[in-house]
């Protein structure tokens, strides 16, 4: 009975994430989806695994600016290739080697501020954290403890930064 009970859990999370994957694709403006294969590449190359809510995302859409377009979006989520690139611009400014080497740039909030996916704990899911540039990378702030939960909370967030109310 204990796994029937965990099963229906597990697809009640997937059905969370299809209903904010569909949200998206109704009323935002998501990116074309990315193959398996780049992302098979993205992750040999970043040298970690997407978790469940970010592969469904990323096989979805590669990338989506919520709310409104560039340059007005404050939620620009990053495609595949925009995360490498970002990573590469925060590693050359923060020289990251300690804690911070398993933070990597998922959300362009604009004016270089990021929020980051926490890749520490292998296999996910993955926290999200608020890197506000002016205190990145003395200072970073837990806002939502998986990509599932962020988009929920970005979702409903009126196209306001959630975490900065609370």
């Amino acid at each position: 009975m204990a796994l029937c009970g965990a099963g229906q859990a597990l697809r009640g999370l997937a059905m969370a994430i299809e209903s904010l994957l569909a949200e998206i694709s109704r009323a935002h403006f998501p990116h074309p989806p990315a193959t398996p294969e780049r992302i098979a590449t993205f992750e040999a190359r970043m040298g970690w695994r997407l978790d469940e809510d970010l592969r469904a995302f990323f096989l979805h859409c590669d990338g989506a600016e919520l709310f409104e377009r560039l340059p007005e979006a404050n939620y620009s989520i990053l495609s595949l290739a925009g995360i490498e690139e970002a990573t590469l611009r925060l590693r050359r400014r923060d020289h990251s080697d300690g804690e911070d080497a398993c933070w990597y740039p998922l959300v362009d909030c604009q004016d270089s501020d990021f929020v980051l996916v926490d890749v520490a704990r292998p296999g996910g899911p993955y926290p999200l954290l608020d890197a506000y540039h002016e205190t990145y990378p003395r200072e970073v702030r837990r806002v939502a403890g998986s990509f599932r939960e962020f988009l929920e909370r970005a979702l409903a967030s009126d196209d306001q930064f959630f975490w900065l109310e609370e």
